[in-house]
């Protein structure tokens, strides 16, 4: 039996000797690559955490105390430790595990994860209600030196270090995001040595004097001024943590001893840690960015498995055409060129392109700046992302009317990363925001002809969202805000951006059946006055609207308030969409059938209607 056959817990990796941890967590290494290259996930992040993961479980009972993972990417070896490798093979399956925390999973996840910088503050609220309900357990957050620029972390860390309530923050610094990694932050963090020589005091220095509280208060000034002279320049010190590094992040020993030391100090910790992305595979260490999030690969070469030109491919390439002739074109990314395509553009336009690291809100204020002086700036961004600037799109874009251009992707549902990813909500942020217009192609064509209306034809903030992944069937451009695809005498089927793929699909199934169903495409969502959409209801008197977003504000739950204001006659109308928008991780076309938003779902819902 291997080392990793016999851990099912926190508690079997305590019973180890230390001989034992290294081969383990070789172990594991092999045993991510393994089952990574099959199901794909974030495979260079967990690489990189794989022995701070042990120290933590050597020191800390997960099932008790609070480990609060930020963003939650790195949390592979935590759910392997604690009873589910046997599952690991449906890990961001239909069905299976989570990519990341779910405490519905286990009591061992303290908190649902996907977004960053939140860890701080969630840890923070959790340190108060142990106090306040006089508890006993220990509260640990890690967060990435990635993360750390979120302007949520720097509040989380301001606030716990006021407040004084005993907390471990674990800094795991690589240097990286999913992007390298930008800013002041980088910077200081690079300049940090260790400071082993206060730490050692301090500890000698309580245990001498904490039976002396007056000599204690006497030599305070003295301790004080020690701790300026060997910890001068550091920020977390001068905010009121206890810092701890950096610690070599892939020593397990000396993990485990800055962590049992930080736990024993009762008060706010930073325990900065240093590790290597992608650490134990050659390729992972040498592209931790392109290695970051993957799909299937070959476990010996790393060779990632081929997909098609995808949305965001032809975002970046449309984007470099139209900046070749507008030199005000200026693109900006929130640590995510690789993702939403922009790679091109930084290599053609190094100088009008701007990664800010994880900071949408800032990237959104930015970006009303320079329009405001007369830029064109346009944000690239994933839709469940962009949900954190809603006041920035509001208070700093649509109040002056600024011209910024939102490239708004991974829109609707976008597979096994699951719920905390869904790009579901942006409908109804978006078509709230003053001024706002938004546009959703359905094709590539469309795309392109799109974004040359969003830079040259229309004023004002515009968004234009489109999905992860390749286009449909449908590959025209068709620019008008709703155009009648297929004529129709029973009902009217409407959709928009590559929804319309299912609807086109719906239609031809009912035809063989007999049903006559009117088929619109819906272009721009927001303004529309849907008067064509109205039209073809009132003709056909039943109305079915698929959406790939979540029911409040919907499109069609609009088009049905119309339909009433105007006195339009319904005999049935059915709105397909994703209820509250919680949906679970799986493939697309797994989540499209269960919420009936693929063709034989939309055609089944069609045909109970044409009975009414």
């Amino acid at each position: 039996m291997s080392i990793l056959e016999r851990i099912n817990s926190s508690q079997d990796i305590k019973k180890l000797d230390y001989t034992e941890l290294y081969p383990l967590c070789e172990e594991i290494r092999s045993f991510l690559i393994d089952n990574l290259s099959k199901t794909g996930g974030h495979l260079a992040s967990n690489l990189g955490t794989v022995e701070l993961t042990v120290a933590l479980h050597r020191v800390y009972d997960s099932e008790r105390d609070r480990i609060v993972f930020d963003v939650g990417h790195q949390c592979y070896t935590h759910k392997i430790i604690t009873g589910r490798r046997d599952e690991f093979s449906t890990l961001r399956q239909y069905g299976g595990l989570s990519g990341f925390p779910k405490p519905y999973e286990k009591l061992d996840d303290a908190f649902i994860a996907g977004h960053s910088s939140t860890s701080v503050s969630v840890a923070s609220g959790m340190a108060r209600a142990r106090t306040l309900m006089g508890e006993d357990y220990d509260v640990v957050a890690i967060i990435g030196d990635g993360a750390m620029t979120g302007g949520l972390a720097y509040e989380g860390l301001e606030d716990a270090s006021s407040h004084g309530e005993p907390m471990v923050i674990i800094l795991n610094d690589n240097n990286m995001s999913i992007s390298p990694n930008v800013g002041g932050m980088s910077h200081h963090l690079n300049s940090l040595r260790y400071r082993v020589g206060y730490i050692t005091f301090k500890r000698i220095y309580r245990a001498v004097f904490k039976k002396m509280p007056r000599l204690y208060d006497f030599n305070h000034k003295i301790k004080e001024w020690l701790k300026s002279w060997l910890l001068y320049g550091n920020t977390f010190i001068e905010m009121g943590f206890e810092y701890i590094g950096p610690v070599d992040g892939h020593n397990v020993s000396a993990l485990e001893s800055a962590l049992k030391l930080a736990k024993d100090l009762g008060e706010p910790v930073i325990v900065h840690v240093v590790t290597q992305k992608g650490k134990g595979c050659k390729y992972a260490m040498e592209h931790p960015d392109k290695y970051h999030g993957v799909g299937p690969f070959d476990p010996a070469t790393g060779e990632l498995k081929a997909s098609g030109e995808s949305f965001s491919d032809k975002f970046g390439q449309y984007l470099c055409e139209f900046a070749e002739r507008d030199e005000r074109i200026a693109a900006i990314t929130a640590a995510m060129c690789d993702g939403t395509g922009l790679n091109c553009f930084h290599e053609k336009f190094p100088k009008r392109f701007f990664d800010i690291g994880i900071a949408e809100q800032h990237a959104t204020a930015m970006a009303a700046g320079m329009a405001k002086q007369g830029m064109l700036p346009v944000f690239a961004v994933y839709s469940s992302f962009l949900q954190r600037a809603y006041d920035m799109l509001i208070h700093d874009v649509s109040l002056q009317n600024l011209h910024v251009v939102f490239g708004v992707d991974r829109a609707g549902l976008v597979g096994n990363d699951g719920e905390t990813h869904h790009g579901v909500f942006d409908i109804s942020y978006l078509c709230s925001v003053p001024g706002m217009t938004v546009l959703c192609p359905a094709s590539f064509d469309e795309l392109h002809d799109m974004m040359e209306q969003a830079f040259f034809e229309i004023n004002g903030p515009v968004a234009i969202r489109y999905p992860r992944g390749t286009q449909g069937t449908y590959k025209m451009s068709h620019l008008e805000n709703e155009y009648i695809l297929k004529e129709g005498r029973n009902i009217t089927l409407a959709a928009y951006g590559t929804m319309i793929n299912q609807v086109l699909a719906a239609a031809e199934e009912l035809e063989a059946r007999g049903i006559s169903a009117e088929v619109v495409k819906i272009a721009a969502v927001k303004p529309n006055d849907f008067n064509l959409t109205l039209s073809s209801i009132g003709k056909t008197g039943r109305f079915l609207m698929a959406e790939e977003v979540c029911s409040c504000s919907c499109v069609g739950g609009e088009i049905l308030s119309l339909c009433a204001q105007k006195g339009i006659e319904l005999k049935a109308a059915e709105l397909i969409n994703l209820g509250e928008g919680i949906a679970p991780h799986g493939t697309v076309s797994e989540l499209m059938r269960d919420f009936c938003l693929d063709a034989a779902g939309i055609s089944a819902a069609v045909e109970k209607i044409c009975c009414k």
